[in-house]
């Protein structure tokens, strides 16, 4: 399979995978073992496309971007509420993330790893759903100010690769009293100032690895992210609103012990 390909394909899977519960993450390290793309520039890669789906965000929800921006600069309460909750989740990993930035990388060159947390993650899932009946936050700008530094924390668990970014904030803020759907918009949300963040850090720190055809790599699986992106944003806030989360931590549970089976007998 040539490069070109390889992109394409980590970026529909990027695309597909990056607002679901199931780790996006997880699934390009595990795709990229498979086709052999595992050397040292496709960590910077894996990262890099996760950019093009995070923007898919803001063109879906460019409304309410726009009317917390025009907010702002009356300092309404609801729009100001809005960014300080998003601010306060984005820091923990903004700090963590700088500080382990090492170790995520080494781990994201561990596929068993991955399918692991992807089978553990499933069950914890389950566990949440059934467990977690009350809910006392519908909006994010309704979410307090430790609740929303909370929800910031639990993301950093998803920097072990497998965990899931979205399956975290949204499993995090379940437990503390967020509705499904708001739990589920608040993990879109913090994800622009997160993967924004992510990619430009891993660039900067992997530039000496990166040559001219690694980059054509990251403008096409960050271009396939994007268009693919653009249509499961939407699908997903209706399937969660139908079935709730369990189809996907029963996928979770399958696909990794599928993984884990796979690494142990290749």
């Amino acid at each position: 399979m040539n490069d070109w390909m390889i992109a394409v394909l980590l970026g529909i899977i990027e695309g597909l995978t990056e607002f679901l519960p199931v780790s996006s993450t997880g699934h390009l390290i595990l795709a990229g073992e498979l086709v052999g793309f595992t050397d040292n520039s496709s960590v910077a890669f894996k990262i890099a496309i996760q950019l093009g789906a995070i923007l898919a965000v803001i063109l879906v929800y460019w409304r309410r971007f726009w009317s917390v921006g025009a907010g702002l600069l009356k300092l309404e309460a609801g729009p100001v509420a809005f960014t300080r909750n998003i601010m306060l989740g984005f820091a923990p990993a903004l700090v963590i993330g700088v500080i382990a930035y090492d170790s995520i990388r080494a781990a994201m060159q561990a596929p068993h790893i991955v399918a692991i947390a992807l089978i553990v993650g499933g069950i914890i899932i389950l566990a949440l759903e059934r467990l977690v009946k009350i809910v006392r936050f519908n909006a994010v700008e309704e979410i307090p100010f430790g609740t929303a530094l909370s929800i910031g924390l639990v993301q950093c668990t998803a920097m072990l690769p497998g965990v899931s970014r979205s399956g975290a904030t949204i499993m995090g803020g379940l437990m503390m009293g967020v509705e499904r759907k708001t739990a589920a918009e608040f993990s879109f949300f913090l994800a622009v100032p997160t993967m924004a963040a992510a990619t430009v850090y891993a660039l900067w720190k992997d530039r000496a690895l990166l040559n001219a055809d690694d980059l054509d790599m990251i403008a096409i699986g960050f271009t396939t992210a994007f268009l693919v992106a653009l249509i499961v944003v939407k699908a997903f806030v209706a399937i969660v609103g139908k079935y709730g989360f369990a189809p996907f931590a029963y996928y979770r549970i399958i696909a990794g012990s599928a993984a884990l089976i796979w690494l142990t007998m290749r």
